[in-house]
């Protein structure tokens, strides 16, 4: 199970905390590729990947509407399900998760120990060198 819990800061805006399991992370997935999506376009594109059960989908995105992960718009016959917070801002709250619980909060070792299991394509080292130059200059 992936834990995502929000940092207090007064610059951070309040975030709800995420857990998610595999299977609603590939919900997730779904949804922050796609769309709003209902119940049946998720669980279609869901069983390209893996045979699941259409009640199954259901109720898991009826688990997570009410943990928070996602919002349920009921003004239409088929509901339709959005993600509570964007891919992005997601990933930003894992990663600073995964910094203090083991790395020490040090985006350095994450970094390094990100490159050194798989590489990065030379776009990305473009990038990583980018983002280099401007903390610097923000010194």
């Amino acid at each position: 199970m992936a834990n995502l819990h929000p940092k207090s800061s007064s610059s951070t805006a309040a975030t709800p905390e995420l857990r998610t399991t595999e299977a609603e992370l590939e919900i997730l997935q779904v949804l922050w590729k796609s769309g709003s999506s209902t119940v049946r376009e998720v669980h279609e594109r869901l069983a390209v990947q893996k045979p699941t059960g259409y009640t199954t989908t259901l109720k898991l995105m009826q688990i997570m509407t009410e943990k928070g992960l996602l919002q349920r718009d009921e003004s239409l016959r088929a509901h339709v399900y959005r993600p509570v917070m964007p891919r992005q801002e997601a990933q930003r709250w894992m990663l600073r998760q995964l910094m203090d619980r083991f790395f020490d909060g040090s985006g350095a070792q994450v970094a390094m120990g990100a490159l050194s299991e798989r590489p990065a394509s030379t776009e990305e080292r473009k990038a990583i060198r980018k983002l280099i130059e401007e903390r610097r200059r923000e010194q």
